[in-house]
């Protein structure tokens, strides 16, 4: 009987434990059994965080978009159980995001991204994030009313050895970072991920910067027909068609809504 509990003690998994001093950030929750092995934190920090794909031009790192902002930084790296890849991590941290009102300003899947050395080197100083470019997912987003003027990114990468990593740096600034636009492309990728795309931020008067880009992120498929809801949704509507998108496209739905929405007509 000693023996046997011997043998089951042996061979129970070994939690490893997070890096001294860590922490998890309060407005994300942890991956299941993910373990905290780099953490950083840092006051009057300065980030500059992509909102494009990253390229090489000249042998020279090219960012045609970013937001650089000056505060206190946390910055944290998971490594995830064995089994489960940073895409699963990924994934369960943007939806938790959204789901707390989060703003995306810029999500990128896979190669899109540009070349995982550099996001590893130049952005997050890193190299453990290294990894093959079809693996790799970035996501910027600006959280909601009362915070926002923090801004969270995500990075996950699972590397060759099957490894999963995700990621995740808070930049909280110092002064308020002022008015920032998502791209048109990760507009257009959170309405097909979930076939609804909320607004929560927009004004009742159709703002001109974003009618422009929506309409640019509605025109990359003008195969989609939408629903707008919320309380000004005929002014959005309004704007949207005389902006340029087709009229038989967008249909007015409910204006219960609290915010400006918009959803794929099935």
């Amino acid at each position: 009987m000693r023996l046997l509990l011997l043998l089951l003690l042996f061979n129970l998994p070994v939690m490893a434990a997070d890096i001294q001093g860590s922490h998890d950030l309060t407005s994300l929750p942890r991956f299941a059994n993910a373990q905290i092995i780099n953490f950083v934190s840092q006051a009057d920090a300065e980030r500059r965080y992509p909102k494009s794909a990253l390229r090489r031009v000249s042998n020279q790192l090219r960012i045609d978009q970013s937001v650089e902002v000056l505060g206190q930084l946390t910055a944290l790296t998971y490594a995830l159980p064995a089994g489960r890849t940073a895409r699963e991590a990924f994934t369960q941290a943007r939806k938790t995001l959204f789901g707390n009102g989060a703003q995306p300003l810029f999500w990128c899947e896979g190669r899109e991204c540009g070349s995982s050395s550099q996001w590893a080197n130049a952005v997050f100083n890193n190299a453990r994030l290294f990894g093959p470019d079809g693996q790799q997912d970035y996501l910027l987003v600006r959280l909601a009313e009362p915070y926002s003027n923090s801004l969270i990114a995500l990075y996950g990468i699972t590397r060759g050895n099957r490894r999963g990593y995700l990621h995740v740096e808070q930049l909280d600034a110092s002064a308020s970072i002022g008015d920032l636009l998502p791209t048109s492309a990760t507009l257009l990728r959170v309405l097909k991920s979930n076939s609804l795309l909320r607004l929560p931020g927009l004004p009742a008067e159709p703002d001109v910067r974003w009618v422009e880009v929506l309409v640019r992120a509605f025109k990359l498929d003008s195969t989609l027909l939408l629903t707008i809801s919320g309380p000004a949704a005929e002014k959005w509507r309004v704007a949207l068609v005389q902006g340029g998108l087709r009229e038989n496209r967008l249909f007015l739905g409910s204006t219960s809504s609290t915010a400006l929405q918009f959803a794929i007509e099935q």
